[in-house]
């Protein structure tokens, strides 16, 4: 089940309620990374509450310049994956369900492309 909160929601405020069906969905996980929007010390509690997961923030630098941040690149990276299929460059979808399900296609196709290079 996908949780999709208004856009009048802040990231932080709505991820509470996500965390707690991503735990019934991947109770193996030990590690959350976020960006600057998830840090605060109310989140940090809120998530001990639902597990015993560990909260790494990762903050941009303000340096001039480009650095690559921990993490980050992961993804902008898998981002950039999905923005090849053309289904997905815009937001054509009127239903939040019809988009969930063509970017699940779009990460199927990926890894069936990276499953047959290995077979060969």
């Amino acid at each position: 089940m996908v949780r999709v909160h208004p856009a009048n929601i802040q990231d932080r405020d709505g991820a509470v309620p996500l965390f707690k069906a991503v735990r019934r969905l991947f109770p193996f996980l030990a590690t959350v990374i976020g960006d600057g929007a998830y840090q605060g010390p109310q989140l940090a509690t809120a998530m001990r509450a639902i597990a015993d997961w560990q909260l790494v923030v990762v903050k941009r630098l303000e340096m001039a310049g480009f650095r690559v941040l921990p993490k980050r690149w992961i993804v902008e990276r898998t981002l950039a994956w999905l923005g090849r299929c053309r289904r997905l460059a815009k937001d054509f979808e009127n239903l939040t369900r019809t988009a969930i399900a063509f970017v699940m296609l779009a990460s199927i196709r990926l890894m069936v492309r990276r499953l047959a290079r290995l077979g060969s």
